[in-house]
């Protein structure tokens, strides 16, 4: 029991390592490199690719897809997986990792807030404080970061990346439905592809913009879209999957923090944002924010579920 809750921990470390990590590549590349809606299809593609492989392999006792759950899904993903998957691009060509990973922590409560719409949760003081805080953060950010060489345009970014955390929650809302029943590899490369569909018919009327594909494959641009391609666009989905195994799911969300931990010291690092004392008053807002929310989350859960943590 213990070695699995350690290799759950590792897994999950590992896993948001990337996710940050997936931050500043994809600012890299962006927009020097690729344009956010090329991005999208290679994302999509090599994901669609990647789990439609994994559920030829993996045999398990779960019931497979219906023909209605297949259409849903497809849906699912051509408005809310395509819709995130561009947003988040579309608002690093324009702001910073550091951001964009702000926004990303608002997820849990997005979530939060949607399932209060939906009826499924109920007003918390713990959690309601979380809210108010993690916008404090997120409008921090928004107001005092300026224009400059590193983020061209930060207001018009940090807005694409805001939509983009309110579409991940909401496809995290629906996912969850069908988790409960179906496997994550089904579920996800039925999304995936649905998300493809639209990625595709857009690029054939704006343009495809991958000058990264003309380099050489050990050049630095296109190591770091297998990076992206192969990491966080793959791997660290299967390494949450088999942390949920052995965590809770409370423990699992917090990991989430994680990434905005990491998106911020490889930015400053990488010099691909400054070092601001407002930024960084946005950043322990935003991580006040989530753990007051998964709190109250914790105590009010009657037993650990099995939920889909933030991938990005």
């Amino acid at each position: 029991m213990q070695n699995g809750r350690l290799k759950g921990n590792l897994e999950m470390f590992t896993a948001k390592v990337f996710s940050g990590l997936n931050e500043n590549a994809l600012r890299y590349l962006l927009p020097t490199w690729m344009g956010a809606l090329t991005g999208v299809v290679l994302r999509l593609g090599f994901g669609s690719l990647f789990f439609w492989v994994i559920g030829m392999f993996k045999h398990d006792k779960a019931p497979g897809a219906s023909t209605r759950d297949i259409i849903t899904l497809i849906g699912v993903g051509m408005f809310f997986v395509y819709g995130y998957m561009w947003t988040l691009l579309e608002g690093l060509s324009y702001t910073t990792p550091i951001s964009s990973s702000i926004f990303i922590s608002l997820q849990p409560v997005w979530v939060y807030i949607i399932c209060l719409f939906l009826g499924t949760e109920k007003l918390s003081k713990g959690k309601v404080a979380g809210i108010v805080i993690g916008f404090a953060g997120a409008l921090l950010c928004v107001l005092t970061q300026k224009s400059g060489a590193i983020a061209s345009d930060p207001l018009k970014g940090n807005l694409f990346c805001l939509g983009s955390s309110v579409l991940f929650a909401s496809y995290l809302v629906i996912e969850k439905r069908y988790l409960r029943r179906l496997t994550s590899a089904t579920v996800s490369k039925w999304t995936f592809l649905g998300g493809l569909i639209p990625a595709i018919v857009v690029v054939c009327f704006t343009g495809w913009d991958a000058r990264v594909l003309t380099q050489n494959v050990f050049s630095v641009p296109m190591l770091v879209l297998m990076f992206v391609l192969i990491f966080p666009t793959s791997v660290s989905y299967l390494l949450q999957d088999f942390a949920l195994k052995e965590l809770p799911a409370t423990v699992v969300a917090l990991y989430g923090d994680l990434i905005l931990i990491v998106a911020a010291i490889a930015s400053y690092v990488l010099g691909q944002d400054v070092f601001s004392w407002w930024q960084i008053v946005a950043i322990l807002l935003m991580l006040g924010s989530v753990y007051l929310v998964e709190v109250a989350e914790s105590k009010t859960a009657p037993a650990p579920t099995v939920t889909s943590p933030s991938r990005r």
